[in-house]
């Protein structure tokens, strides 16, 4: 049996802060922040109305040409937002002017991120609190995500022969997809945070069984095969020298379970893509399969508010090189859903999905963590328990996330040598720990002390080690 060694944590060690910029972010009204009714223009509203509401958004983000053409906006429409995307374009350009880039800058309590990859400018507008290395990663999955529709190569091609090109012509049909990415990270997503993946719990017996179908149901034709529950990673099956890039899949995720369009087409979807961490030059052919509607009677009985979310939602995606090979991954489906039923794997998925996540309380006994994070930087995966009962509400989730945001920059700032960060607040008391091998975040009731909170964290860390084959997917189907 393998022997695991939790790093010891000294208090003394800890960088220890008094947290107050935490406690002044305000959320107030953040429930009305993905409500678009109040900021398009009707008869009963006056301008000034649908402005004021358009600026009490808690982030915007803009994506415009080098040209200065509006391609996307979260908030608002063309009417609204054109004379601040004029106004955006004309602070870029001044920079530019002078071999300069502009990067950020913050007004206030207001931190602007910008980015540009070629012909397009990106720009995230918070009031949350996250830093600029933060955004400008949700940026940058903004940007994968147009070219997971357009490929690098046709983006290139179409400002290369007209400069002040409309791209919005091009991306038409995909603002859902733009929206619920940049939803995501408003919310508060930890596998945007962490650039890391979410995987179901399982037996380390129970994975291999179901990858072993996988791969014993491959097709020649295939190039990835994914098993998916809600945002979870049940199975991978991929070529051995071959892995999927996170922000690849966060891309599926996001197509997949977040945009709704994919689920509302059916039972299955014949899809082009461009996987931009694989190869952002040209499409990959992906078959989508939501299951739960081919094996109803394995998911009768699940609870009604894991059955009626994405929680449930099971289904086979499969990656391929060959435009024509829709019916050849359709059967390759079929079989595996007949040997996943065969080998009982599907009770095994259902009970892993009526569990839930692994809770802190029921982890290691006797913890008094309320939530936490942790990756595990060689699998770049990371677990954490539910948010029920404490952050389910959105505000309460946007809080933890806040908390979870500035202890990831803390740490992850430049030139920063912090191994360990300690907060306290008025409301809560917060832990941020890092080592080669992992990252740790987590959060407690302002009663714990910090010996407590250490110590917490070292029990919940060596039983993660412990079950480390079952929270992460360690080898994965190869062939």
């Amino acid at each position: 049996m393998t022997d695991y060694h939790t790093p010891s944590l000294k208090c003394d060690s800890m960088d220890i802060s008094v947290s107050t910029a935490l406690e002044d972010i305000s959320l107030h009204d953040f429930e009305h922040e993905f409500s678009e009714n109040d900021v398009v223009e009707t008869d009963n509203k006056s301008e000034d109305f649908i402005m004021m509401k358009w600026k009490s958004k808690f982030k915007h983000y803009f994506i415009l040409s080098s040209a200065g053409k509006p391609i996307f906006s979260r908030h608002g429409d063309q009417s609204l937002i054109n004379s601040y995307i004029g106004i955006i374009h004309t602070i870029i350009s001044y920079f530019q002017n002078y071999n300069d880039s502009l990067m950020g800058f913050v007004a206030g309590d207001v931190r602007f991120a910008i980015s540009i990859y070629g012909p397009l400018y990106f720009v995230a507008i918070s009031r949350l609190g996250e830093s600029d290395s933060q955004l400008r990663v949700q940026l940058e999955a903004l940007y994968m995500q147009i070219l997971s529709t357009l490929t690098l190569p046709t983006l290139s091609h179409l400002f290369a022969n007209r400069p002040n090109t409309d791209l919005r012509r091009p991306l038409e049909g995909t603002e859902t997809l733009l929206s619920s990415l940049a939803d995501s990270f408003t919310k508060g997503s930890p596998s945007a945070l962490l650039s890391a993946l979410e995987c179901l719990n399982l037996r380390e017996s129970e994975r291999t069984i179901i990858n072993n179908t996988l791969l014993n149901c491959r097709s020649e034709k295939l190039l990835y095969g994914l098993l998916v529950a809600g945002n979870r990673l049940v199975s991978v099956v991929r070529p051995k020298r071959h892995s999927l890039h996170p922000s690849d899949l966060q891309l599926i995720f996001n197509m997949i379970f977040e945009a709704k369009g994919v689920r509302a087409g059916g039972g299955e979807n014949w899809i082009p893509i461009c996987l931009p961490g694989f190869n952002n030059k040209g499409y990959l052919y992906m078959y989508v399969s939501f299951l739960n509607s081919l094996v109803d009677d394995v998911y009768e009985g699940l609870p009604t508010s894991i059955n009626n979310s994405t929680e449930s939602e099971v289904a086979i995606i499969l990656i391929s090189t060959y435009k024509e090979s829709f019916h050849d991954q359709r059967e390759t489906r079929n079989q595996i859903v007949r040997e996943l039923k065969s080998n009982s794997s599907f009770e095994v998925i259902k009970s892993a999905v009526r569990k839930g996540r692994p809770g802190p309380t029921r982890s290691p006994s006797g913890t008094s963590l309320k939530h936490f994070l942790y990756k595990s930087r060689p699998n770049v995966q990371f677990v954490m328990p539910d948010f029920a009962p404490d952050f389910i509400d959105l505000c309460a989730h946007r809080r933890l996330m806040i908390i979870y945001h500035k202890m990831h920059a803390s740490i992850h700032a430049k030139n920063s040598h912090l191994k360990a960060l300690h907060y306290v607040g008025s409301n809560y008391v917060s832990l941020g720990w890092t080592t080669p091998t992992f990252e740790f975040y987590c959060i407690s009731g302002p009663r714990t002390s910090e010996a407590e909170l250490t110590e917490a964290a070292s029990q919940v860390i060596q039983w993660i080690k412990t079950q480390e084959q079952r929270l992460f997917i360690t080898s994965g189907a190869v062939f």
